[in-house]
């Protein structure tokens, strides 16, 4: 059955991570997808170790479902390739700073006099206007800039680096898929293209969500350990006596009193639903000794039966693993570029077959 983009050509331009996995979405999702490589400038997505066979295991999960193309942007018969493949395309998808595709005589004004109906989709760190638009940056960098590194980590050690790449993904990828998705939706409608302009620092900024609004609306300081979800509740990670962590997100009612009857603590579960820091300190440091008591395996064993949000903190092995992943079959095997299958993330968006009556 083909995926429901299956109708839509995508010109990708972009390397690294953020353009690369947007449309690898788009791929995965049935959009014929051509990556334009070239052959002159190195991809560090392509050169990231491990490797498993000639590339990096990153180029090789974010080339799923691609073709590629070699060609040298910098020469005018790459230029006028690009001019006769748009006219056949729906989507471009470029990460450049702002302007570079223009010098390459490729931008969005030349491409659209070919194809009108084109979308034209720029990733960049900071979006194509504002004083910070030609201003290098990282993953890192837009985190802390939009906000959301100020009210991550723990008081005494300030802001973590993440495991996972937020900004670039969840901010640039993710809000890349959307915008363009939207902009096909626009093109059924009044049949023209549109330009789409996806800065990874205001997608960071927009992710503060709760955070933000109680900030800007509600005037109150968003720092680390200072609210509900970030550590200043009971609502956190805690320590087994062999090394290991539990996540604790027993928020309800319900579920706080579980947790508090399955640690043998029921006379504090009064502080679970309090407002009162002291409340919450008292009851996070009762269930930090108890937590602390019992390893890892004897508490997955002891919340396994119990229904109170307490789950363990998994390696990216274990969860591939773990039955609930495995019965989702988030792990599938792609081709790594040579026809040699590894085992790859699998998309998360599920479309049900239709069921005919």
């Amino acid at each position: 059955m083909p995926g429901p983009l299956s109708t839509l050509k995508v010109l990708d331009f972009s390397t690294l991570l953020p353009g690369p996995y947007a449309t690898m979405m788009l791929a995965d999702m049935g959009a014929e997808v051509l990556r334009v490589e070239a052959p002159d400038r190195v991809d560090l997505a392509k050169v990231m170790p491990p490797f498993d066979g000639k590339f990096s295991t990153t180029f090789s999960y974010l080339s799923r479902g691609k073709q590629t193309l070699q060609l040298n942007l910098k020469q005018p018969e790459s230029v006028e390739k690009i001019k006769e493949l748009v006219k056949d395309y729906d989507i471009v998808v470029e990460q450049f700073r702002p302007g570079v595709m223009d010098r390459l005589g490729v931008g969005y004004e030349t491409l659209k006099a070919i194809n009108p109906k084109l979308i034209y989709c720029a990733i960049t760190g900071y979006g194509q206007t504002g004083p910070y638009k030609d201003r290098a940056g990282h993953d890192i960098n837009y985190l802390a800039i939009s906000g959301v590194a100020s009210h991550c980590g723990r008081a005494d050690s300030g802001p973590p680096p993440m495991g996972i790449q937020i900004a670039d993904v969840a901010g640039g990828s993710h809000h890349a898929v959307m915008g363009i998705l939207a902009a096909v939706i626009q093109r059924q409608q009044t049949g023209q293209g549109a330009f789409i302009d996806i800065s990874m620092t205001d997608a960071a900024f927009a992710l503060n969500a709760m955070a933000g609004a109680a900030a800007l609306a509600g005037g109150v300081e968003q720092k680390p350990e200072g609210g509900m979800l970030n550590g200043g509740t009971f609502y956190d990670y805690y320590q087994t006596s062999d090394g290991r962590w539990l996540s604790v997100g027993s928020l309800e009612p319900q579920f706080s009193a579980r947790l508090c009857d399955t640690l043998g603590i029921s006379e504090m579960k009064s502080f679970a639903l309090s407002q009162n820091p002291e409340h919450q300190q008292r009851l996070k440091a009762a269930i930090k000794e108890k937590i602390a008591g019992k390893t890892f395996a004897e508490w997955r064993e002891i919340f396994a039966e119990v229904d109170a949000c307490v789950e363990p903190v998994l390696t990216i092995e274990e969860a591939a693993e773990h039955p609930q992943i495995v019965a989702r079959g988030m792990v599938v095997e792609g081709d790594r570029g040579d026809g040699v299958l590894q085992p790859q993330l699998k998309s998360p968006i599920r479309f049900r077959p239709q069921i005919k009556n």
